[in-house]
Order: C-alpha cells, then sequence, then structure tokens
C-alpha cells in the first residue's frame, strides 16, 4: 500500500530506506540519513538520496494496521487544510504512506527542508533583543489567527503546538537577521493533527502513547495524556509555554520581555480572553515540563534496551542521546 500527496517523492526510494533504516543510528543506515531535529516524540531527518535530497522527513512508525494509517493520514490532509483556512501559512509538504516488507505500517510526512537559521529556535540566537521581541509578536498573531478561527464557529476547534522551533521566518539571512512586523512565518509542526468536531477530538489520542514504553503507558493515559492535549487548546498555555521553552533554547534572557509583549498584545485582544501571564507561571511550567519530558526519554531508553538486549527484537523509533535543557 502506498499514497502520497502534494510534494513529489519517490515511493520506492522510501521504501528502500525503510528496509535498510538502523533507527540507532541512522547516519549508518543503507541509505544514510542526516538527523535535522529531535522531537519530544519523532525525529526529523533529511535521506541522503538525490530525489530525497531538500526534503524534511518525519516519519511516524506508530500504527498497527494499514487501515488504522489511513484514518491518520485522513485527520492530517484535514489538519493542514484548516490551519491554512485560518490563515497560517505551511511550506510545500505531503506525506507517504506504505507498509513494510514485514507488512507494518509506516507514515512519512515531508515537507521543503527550509533553512536552519530560518527555524525561530535558532534565529533567536542571531536575532537583536528587540527583534527577538518582534518574532514574539508575529508568533502571537499568528496563534491568534487560530483562536480567532476557533471562536468564530463553534463545530470546529483547532489546537496548536506554537513553540518558537514550530515556526520559519520566510527569507530570514543570518548573516543580517530582522524580523519585523511585516515579517511572515511558515508554521512546520503538523504532525501531531490536533483539531475537534463537535467537542470530539479527530486524532486517535492513543496514538500518542504508541511510542512510550508499555510499563509506562498506563500512568500517561491515566495521569497526564487529557492534560498534554488540551493544553494545546488553551492560547494561555501555548503562549506559556512558547515564553517557558525559552529555558530549554538557552535564551532565558528573553523571558522578561516575551511575558511583557505577549501581555501587551493580549490586552489588546479582549475577544481572545487570555489572561495576563506571569514570571513566576513561567518558572513553574518549565520545571513541571522538562522533569517530566527528562523522565519520559530515560524512560524510553531502558525501553530501547529492553526490545534490543534482552528481547533481541526491533526497536522502531530514533531517539536522541540527549536534549539539552
Amino acid at each position: 500500500m502506498g499514497e502520497m500527496a502534494g510534494l513529489e517523492v519517490n515511493l520506492e526510494l522510501l521504501r528502500e530506506f525503510e528496509r535498510g533504516l538502523d533507527p540507532q543510528h541512522p547516519e549508518r543506515s543503507k541509505v544514510p540519513a542526516r538527523i535535522l531535529g529531535y522531537g519530544e516524540i519523532s525525529t526529523v531527518f533529511e535521506i541522503q538520496a538525490p530525489s530525497l535530497r531538500g526534503l524534511a522527513c518525519k516519519r511516524l512508525p506508530i500504527f498497527r494496521t494499514a487501515d488504522e494509517m489511513a484514518r491518520y493520514g485522513a485527520v492530517y490532509d484535514e489538519y493542514t487544510h484548516l490551519l491554512q483556512e485560518a490563515g497560517i501559512a505551511l511550506p510545500p509538504h505531503g506525506h507517504a504512506a506504505f507498509c513494510d516488507d514485514a507488512g507494518r505500517p509506516v507514515f512519512y510526512i515531508l515537507q521543503q527542508e527550509l533553512p536552519h537559521a530560518s527555524l525561530g529556535h535558532r534565529a533567536i540566537h542571531l536575532l537583536p533583543q528587540g527583534q527577538a521581541l518582534s518574532f514574539a509578536r508575529r508568533v502571537f498573531e499568528e496563534l491568534s489567527k487560530v483562536w480567532r478561527f476557533n471562536h468564530r464557529q463553534s463545530h470546529l476547534q483547532i489546537g496548536l503546538d506554537g513553540q518558537a522551533s514550530n515556526w520559519s521566518l520566510v527569507g530570514f539571512d543570518p548573516q543580517h537577521p530582522t524580523c519585523n512586523e511585516a515579517t511572515p512565518l511558515l508554521y512546520i509542526d503538523t504532525s501531531t493533527p490536533l483539531f475537534r468536531r463537535n467537542g470530539v477530538e479527530q486524532l486517535d489520542p492513543e496514538l500518542f502513547l504508541r511510542s512510550a514504553p508499555s510499563f509506562l503507558a498506563w500512568l500517561l493515559r491515566l495521569f497526564f495524556l487529557k492534560d498534554v492535549v488540551d493544553r494545546y487548546y488553551d492560547l494561555h498555555r501555548v503562549a506559556v509555554d512558547l515564553i517557558a521553552n525559552l529555558y530549554k533554547e538557552q535564551r532565558p534572557d528573553l523571558i522578561p520581555g516575551w511575558i511583557g509583549t505577549a501581555n501587551e498584545y493580549f490586552a489588546g485582544q479582549p475577544e481572545l480572553a487570555v489572561a495576563p501571564i506571569t514570571a513566576q507561571e513561567v518558572r513553574a511550567y518549565y520545571r513541571e515540563d522538562a522533569t517530566i519530558w527528562r523522565l519520559y526519554l530515560a524512560m524510553r531508553k531502558i525501553d530501547r534496551t529492553i526490545h534490543t538486549r534482552l528481547l533481541r527484537r526491533r526497536y522502531p523509533y530514533i531517539l536522541p542521546e540527549q536534549i539539552r535543557r
């Protein structure tokens, strides 16, 4: 089974890559891959083959059946259309879905690879402090488009992860880094297609738990899953998450200015009803979030060891050795 949308991609080459993939060392795979970035759950890489160069590939080996993967693909397509309907610009994108030689479903999200320096979490290390504030304001403006869309009608609600690393500044020049009120942004994190129709989540929340160690899944389901999903529908919490992530990005010096920018911006948008953000709230949020994700990664590494060394089974996920916080 295979299907493609949007970007043209060599499906047979993707199959060949999957066939020879070494999840623990992607660069040593039969068709080597270059890691572009690690998320908390998935990894983005460029496959080093002529027809796939220039594409950022996010691999999702979380599905148990082809039907389940097809349902995800339909939700993914609708989510990207809804984001664009709300006014969010996306890079050229598409996806490919197929079953590997062992019959396991694998879904690849494909995007045009963007200049590394243009990604928000990198740009904030190059922009002068005042223009880093302009970037923050631009993100708040983009987020507001989604929540205005949500307010305009009641049957569809879009969720979004607004972290700096999920935005690309169009036309960004690292030699002359600038950001102003007219700088266009692209949103790149579409792999978790969160939207609700008449209050019902369209993405199966259980998919979040597929990459979790089996001995942790019940705990995550009981205590964390609903809260983690709900946060992406709450504009106040999305803004807090964006600002708190400056600790992880090693720019805590920007936090006071970003809090001030957020509060000033949202005070001028009373229809969005976003409560003021405090420094104490941002610190507490980040401490809790960092602890959860640090523990989660450690448990996944234990699970990988159990799979590969004790059970002698293939571990399908690509894990970072360490995420700096």
